[in-house]
This record gives C-alpha cells, sequence and structure tokens, in this order.
C-alpha cells in the first residue's frame, strides 16, 4: 500500500469524503475499477486491489480489515488509486 490503513491525514479530501459520504466513496472506488457501486465495500474488491498491484497481504488481512474497518479500508484503496493515477500506474 502507497498509505498505511490509518493514514487519513495524507489527504483530507478522501478523508472526509469517507467520514460524510461514505457511500459516494465506496462508489468511486468501484467506478475506479469498474465495478458494480455496491462491490465498493467488499472483501472481493480490496483483495483483487491488492493482487493487482502485488500488494503484500492475504484474504484473511483483507476480510478482517474490511469488517472491522471499513471506512479506513476504503479510504486506503481510494488514496492509492488517487497515488497511482499521479504516478501513471493506475
Amino acid at each position: 500500500w502507497q498509505t498505511g490503513l490509518m493514514d487519513c491525514c495524507t489527504d483530507c479530501g478522501v478523508c472526509c469524503c469517507g467520514m460524510f459520504c461514505f457511500p459516494c466513496l465506496a462508489c468511486q472506488v468501484a467506478g475506479d475499477m469498474n465495478e458494480c457501486c455496491l462491490c465498493g465495500t467488499s472483501v472481493a474488491m480490496r483483495t483483487l486491489y491488492r493482487t493487482r498491484y502485488n500488494i503484500p497481504g492475504s484474504i484473511c488481512s483483507d476480510c478482517c480489515i474490511t469488517m472491522w474497518c471499513t471506512v479506513c479500508s476504503v479510504c486506503q484503496i481510494k488514496r492509492d488509486i488517487n497515488r497511482r493515477r499521479q504516478l501513471g500506474i493506475f
């Protein structure tokens, strides 16, 4: 991951969107990945993203993070997408 799970201050816009309009952020992430809007918060989405970019982790960790830290999980994915876009690798 380009940022840690709790690194909300690295992109306050993403953090605020996650806190105050979480469904919007989840749909943005799903849209960025060309998936259904309802998939933005799923374990499958996190696992797909992690494996696509060879990010270390496991399905078990994806499941735990998605279940117990849903907002932070989606914020982390969105921050990573934004950084990869800046680098031209998304």
